[in-house]
């Protein structure tokens, strides 16, 4: 999303109030995927998805992608099943047969097949004239009416790479005599149909809908509150089945209470480990997870399904039949599930048996106590782990796992019994087996609900919106809050478990909002601000300069000050977060060129390539041993700066291009005494000594990093140097020149060495005061000139204040800047 926009310029104000969170929450999200098919089983009623993904942008889970999910590309729309009634040899071509295909209900085609294995008699797969094919590998195709070798083809008898349900070409699929002739063949291989993947951007505060039944939840109310009538989520079951007799008897110890308050679990024998059900693998597969068998995708899909994480042991390999819930001494080594050997904290709480540990509790399981092909006897966990010591750990061992994903953000401890159980008994149906003992439920320390005191005015003040005080009830109502106590003021109100969130008046508006729809929030005609000190400079003078960029078609862009520190490998001043969101945002960015080229290559990616953006924003680094930040004013171009007309060429981005935008702000802001420097880094302007910009064409090395196939110029300002110039420029006024301006035109061949800014000093040096300005128009350069040489073509503007300058006033100026380029830059006058 950009702030900034050319369109939007004279509504820059409201655009940028509006957005504001807008943007955070996209630099700040996770995307989640949730299946369409699957959130529906928990609706009371079905919703086209065009209509669900409005309601859940509505309320603040912002849906920014819906895609397909199919079992086979293209789900073998259109393709049907046909009987071979004859088959003979083209009489063109070897390779060829000639066929007519019987399609059902009184349908021929005649096809010409390539196949070697054809034959008449044959119940084949076929793609009718007007069917697009979907092949294993390549793009997909349109099957149309053609001729080929002389004969007409009406359509294609299908191979099994062809549509997507094998790797073989050897020849056509040949299915077996009783396949029914013009049934499709979606119905005849039991396709089903497609589903569709709805990507949504989660904010982190967002732990209660990181579920399909948390979605749903979310979806009922608000539907509650917009239809008038209640809708309540369609919960699966969790009754367990009934326990044969108690074959295991696990107990529990939570010797760590404030890390773990809640610790279930249950035993099942007689368990068999297998591949998932056709249906459970799909399931999976839509979001993204990869099946791995019956067992541990069942925990999978209850995660998905409840947001709560579970683990799975081998019950045979719990050693005294004990689970402990405890911290380890000091780099304890332990073997986690993907072979590497770790070093434990004293403060990773770790699940145990009698004597050693068994899993880092809700981050990753170990290497010898996890379910296998082998098991038979399970003992499945449903725990509460406090988010901090989950967090803590996963950060410190780099174990980004979507359980400890979960854990650290916060999840309901009133769900971890119902997500057990759930999942206990769908390991009984679907892995055999039977339940071994009782629900094993350990509370350590209660966990207090929070209760939040908010009044009618504030919620009218902060929303900007006159909700009446039975809505605002019923809302709150439909999330699942409970009305503690209520006076004619206002209401105490106990938060539901699963809102982590929800902790002060602020957030019970969030809520109201949300249900509300985030659509629905009133822009007001005028906006009352009490002015209670004089706008600063600083606020001012970015504000112009936006303006100006805007202006010139540049876009405002916001990104992340926190990055990968994988861009600055030679880098030993970079400040590094001490508790990051995550592995790859480790550190605060020295240098506001890479997180610009994130976006620049995010564009590219969906074939956005002219791009000219810029960014306010702060580089940090560490020097001494002490922390440095610096404000920068960052610019990006690439691709076109102008497109292609019916009457010009598109005109690339240059360094050159990107000069005379900072000639423009330097203007702009009244900034007359910048010197520019030319090296091997690039350009720079430098005020007192002080950097105050760079331009640099970014290295080819570095574009590579972030798959970026075309150039890039990058300009960073020092923001503090640049308001310091612009306070100290004098302002002058001058009364509108009443007598005309005369204009001259000069033409020097120098050496190819001289460049133009050496040729600007000496201009500026001669201090003609009826010199109001003069530029470059043109670079020339050709044998004819001489080896060496190249041809500058200059022009001057001169103007007096009080008269007309006469012609011989004009001769003698020019001759005084003629001879000074001769003396100075050993210059030749080209007549």
């Amino acid at each position: 999303m950009f702030l900034r926009h050319p369109l939007f310029k004279m509504m820059r104000f409201t655009i940028k109030m509006h957005f504001r969170g807008y943007l955070y929450n996209k630099i700040y999200t996770k995307q989640m995927t949730i299946s369409y098919q699957w959130l529906l089983q928990y609706l009371p009623e079905p919703l086209p998805v065009a209509e669900l993904s409005k309601i859940l942008t509505s309320i603040g889970l912002e849906v920014e992608a819906i895609e397909k999910a199919e079992a086979v590309p293209g789900s073998l729309e259109g393709l049907v099943i046909g009987e071979v009634l004859t088959c003979h040899k083209h009489p063109n071509a070897d390779k060829l047969s000639v066929t007519k295909v019987h399609l059902g209900n009184g349908l021929e085609a005649n096809i010409v097949c390539g196949a070697p294995n054809v034959a008449a008699g044959q119940r084949v797969v076929v793609a009718p004239v007007g069917t697009t094919v979907h092949p294993v590998s390549g793009e997909p195709f349109l099957i149309k009416r053609a001729k080929i070798r002389g004969e007409e083809s009406e359509g294609m008898i299908c191979a099994e790479d062809e549509i997507g349900l094998g790797n073989s070409h050897a020849g056509i699929m040949v299915l077996p005599h009783d396949a029914p002739i013009g049934m499709s063949a979606k119905q005849y291989f039991n396709i089903p149909d497609a589903d569709q993947v709805i990507h949504i951007g989660l904010t982190p505060n967002r732990s209660d809908a990181m579920s399909h039944i948390g979605v749903a939840r979310d979806v009922c109310a608000y539907l509650t509150h917009h239809k008038g009538r209640k809708y309540e989520v369609l919960m699966p079951p969790t009754m367990l089945p009934e326990k044969c007799k108690d074959l295991l008897d696990i107990k529990v110890n939570i010797k760590a209470p404030d890390a773990c308050p809640r610790y279930t679990g249950i035993c099942i024998t007689g368990v068999k480990v297998a591949s998932s059900p056709e249906w459970l693998q799909r399931r999976l597969t839509a979001i993204g997870v990869r099946s791995i068998n019956n067992v541990v995708d069942i925990t999978n899909y209850v995660l998905h399904e409840f947001g709560q994480p579970l683990h799975a042991f081998d019950a045979d390999k719990i050693k005294g039949q004990t689970i402990n819930v405890q911290f380890l001494p000091q780099d304890t080594k332990f073997v986690t599930l993907d072979g590497s050997e770790r070093k434990l904290n004293d403060n990773d709480l770790m699940i145990c048996d009698a004597s050693e540990g068994l899993c880092i509790a809700g981050v990753f399981g170990g290497a010898g106590s996890g379910v296998s092909d082998a098991t038979t006897n399970i003992f499945l966990e449903s725990a509460y782990f406090h988010p901090m010591f989950v967090r803590r750990t996963s950060m410190h061992h780099g174990l980004r796992t979507d359980a400890a994903t979960h854990f650290e953000k916060g999840v309901d401890i009133n769900n971890v019994l119902p997500a057990l159980q759930r999942a206990a008994a769908m390991i009984v149906e679907i892995a055999g087996g039977e339940i071994a003992c009782d629900v094993v439920d350990v509370t350590a320390r209660e966990l207090v609900p929070v209760e939040v005191e908010v009044s009618y005015d504030y919620i009218t003040k902060l929303a900007g919106k006159n909700y009446g005080k039975d809505t605002i009830k019923n809302i709150l109502l439909a999330l699942d809050f409970v009305i503690d106590r209520e006076d004619s003021d206002g209401l105490i109100l106990k938060v539901p478990t699963n809102k982590a969130d929800v902790k002060q008046p602020a957030d019970i508006v969030e809520e109201i909002l949300r249900i509300d729809g985030l659509d629905n929030i009133s822009i007001p005609q005028n906006l009352s601000i009490s002015l209670t000190k004089p706008m600063v400079n600083d606020r001012q003078e970015r504000n112009r300069i936006a303006d100006l960029l805007t202006g010139r078609g540049f876009t405002e862009i916001v990104t992340n000050s926190i990055v990968n520190s994988k861009y600055y490998p030679d880098r030993t001043d970079l400040v590094k977060m001490l508790n990051s969101l995550t592995s790859e945002l480790d550190v605060l960015r020295p240098s506001m060129l890479e997180s610009g080229l994130e976006v620049i290559a995010y564009n590219c990616n969906r074939k956005n390539t002219d791009l000219a953006l810029y960014e306010f924003g702060k580089v940090y680094s560490l020097a001494d041993g002490k922390y440095v930040e610096v404000h920068q004013l960052a610019l990006y171009l690439t691709g076109n700066v102008t497109p292609a007309n019916w009457d010009e060429k598109p005109v690339m981005a240059n360094v050159f291009y990107l000069k005379g935008i900072i000639q423009n702000l330097l203007a702009h802001s009244g900034i007359t005494k910048a010197s520019i420097v030319y090296d091997e880094h690039g350009t720079s302007w430098k005020w007192k000594n002080e950097v105050l910009c760079t331009i640099t064409d970014v290295d080819t090395a570095k574009l590579k990093n972030f798959d970026i196939k075309q150039d890039v110029f990058f300009a960073a300002i020092n923001w503090e140097t640049w308001l310091k110039a612009m306070a100290a420029n004098k302002i002058k006024y001058a009364e509108v020149p009443k007598f005309p301006s005369v204009e001259r035109d000069l033409a020097i061949v120098l050496d190819k060495s001289v460049m133009y800014n050496d040729v600007q000093q000496v201009t500026e040096q001669q201090k003609i005061s009826s010199l109001k300005g003069f530029g470059l128009f043109d670079v020339f350069e050709n044998e004819k000139l001489g080896a060496g040489k190249k041809s500058y073509a200059l022009s001057y503007t001169f103007q007096l204040q009080d008269r007309t300058l006469t012609e011989a006033e004009i001769e003698q100026v020019m001759q005084q800047l003629i001879n000074a380029y001769k003396t100075k830059l050993q210059a030749q006058i080209r007549e």
